[in-house]
């Protein structure tokens, strides 16, 4: 039977930030959602991509139809959300389409910011829990390091990655839009992972004077407060070290709110109604939205930094357009690939089959004719052997081909007209 990729899961395109949140893998539980991901029936294989922007799942199956049914089920349970609701925002991707979307993302051409660097490193931290796990097999395995090699083609023969800014910066730039000078403004990181640590390499280059470090790993924090000469600030002691800051940028992997309206109304008022920028850049969100509300607290989440992107949209697209003539190009090599695995034990099977014919049929004449030469014995053998190749000549032919869209009729129809027995690993 013919093996199906397929991706079923919400990206920033179609929900919004409250839903991704939902159904986000955080916190230790992307290990037991690939534990899960195995149990179900039509699942061969399966990755699961969480991170800010989307949270999907790859898989491989052989029941498309059963599979993406599963999958939802998955994605909805244990009350993460409504059925109906999930149904407004879900995006599923079958065959070709599934595969492009993977190189895609790998590439960076469906991020919100387009050539961000980060999502390559989270593809390949996906695919190795899923490794990990035993979750990724043959299919998947090939989809996903075609895809990482998709990736570096994109990066080294276009522009892509060059003109786009990343998901940091582009929170700083934001900032930009509320402070004229970042020369006497102070800085707060929430977080020291690796998007924190981007933002402050951009906050220094715009001239931030003052900067201060909180992690959870309060070593993490002393490190990179050390890189950047900053302050390390204890992280469960942040709050008080809030009304010294003008921006705020959050980071982190708490599961829940770290960061009240009541708790910024303090600050607001220690600070004497000051302007104070908050980008929470965390999924699950860390920051209570209602901030937002506050006279002179502006708050952004991850969904606003895709309005920064529309700067460099035009020369983007441009670069876009060769990189999704590579993607395009790399998908067709993957998917004859993926036609080859399905038409190899056909080929096999068919020859098999009609050799072992030829060979019954060839003994039974030979017993008959007991006064044969070897000579002549061996011109009987050759002359059977070459009427059989002729007649598989074109059948194979036509398997080998992988016309774009009849691959699988192509195989399904040979093993119904020989009779032949489905592969035993199928």
């Amino acid at each position: 039977m013919q093996r199906e990729v397929l991706i079923v899961g919400v990206n920033h395109r179609k929900a919004p930030v409250e839903v991704r949140e939902r159904l986000s893998f955080a916190d230790g539980r992307l290990q037991e959602g690939l534990r899960t991901l195995l149990t179900l029936r039509p699942i061969d294989e399966g990755v699961i991509i969480s991170t800010c922007n989307r949270v999907e799942i790859v898989a491989a199956t052989v029941d498309g139809d059963d599979a993406v049914e599963a999958l939802t089920d998955f994605l909805t349970s244990g009350d993460r959300i409504a059925r109906g609701q999930l149904a407004e925002h879900l995006s599923v991707y079958r065959g070709r389409e599934a595969v492009r979307h993977l190189f895609r993302v790998a590439a960076s051409l469906d991020s919100m910011v387009v050539g961000e660097p980060q999502i390559l490193g989270q593809l390949k931290d996906s695919y190795s829990h899923a490794a990990s796990e035993g979750s990724a097999g043959t299919v998947l395995h090939r989809c996903f390091h075609k895809s990482f090699s998709v990736a570096k083609r994109v990066r080294s023969e276009t522009g892509v990655a060059g003109k786009a800014v990343s998901v940091s910066s582009a929170a700083v730039e934001l900032a930009t839009k509320i402070f004229d000078r970042f020369d006497d403004k102070t800085a707060l990181l929430l977080g020291a992972g690796t998007m924190s640590e981007l933002a402050a390499r951009h906050l220094l280059a715009h001239g931030v004077s003052r900067l201060m470090v909180a992690n959870r790993t309060f070593e993490r924090a002393v490190e990179l407060a050390h890189e950047f000469q900053g302050t390390p600030v204890p992280f469960e002691e942040f709050s008080r070290y809030l009304s010294m800051a003008d921006m705020v940028i959050g980071s982190t992997a708490a599961d829940g709110y770290v960061l009240t309206r009541d708790r910024m109304q303090e600050v607001l008022r220690a600070r004497r109604y000051r302007p104070i920028f908050l980008i929470d850049m965390s999924v699950p969100r860390n920051f209570d939205p209602s901030i937002n509300e506050l006279d002179n607290a502006y708050l952004y989440d991850i969904d606003d930094l895709g309005e920064v992107a529309q700067v460099n949209r035009e020369e983007r697209g441009r670069e876009a357009e060769k990189a999704e003539s590579i993607v395009d190009a790399e998908v067709e090599t993957f998917w004859k690939w993926l036609a080859a695995l399905e038409a190899v034990p056909t080929i096999v099977a068919l020859r098999e089959k009609m050799d072992a014919i030829r060979k019954g049929e060839l003994e039974k004449t030979l017993a008959t004719l007991r006064d044969l030469a070897p000579r002549e014995r061996e011109a009987l053998e050759a002359m059977t052997a070459a009427i059989v190749n002729k007649i598989l000549h074109g059948p194979i032919t036509h398997l080998k081909q992988h016309h774009r869209e009849h691959e699988a009729f192509y195989v399904a129809a040979a093993r119904q007209l020989f009779d032949l027995q489905e592969p035993e690993n199928q």
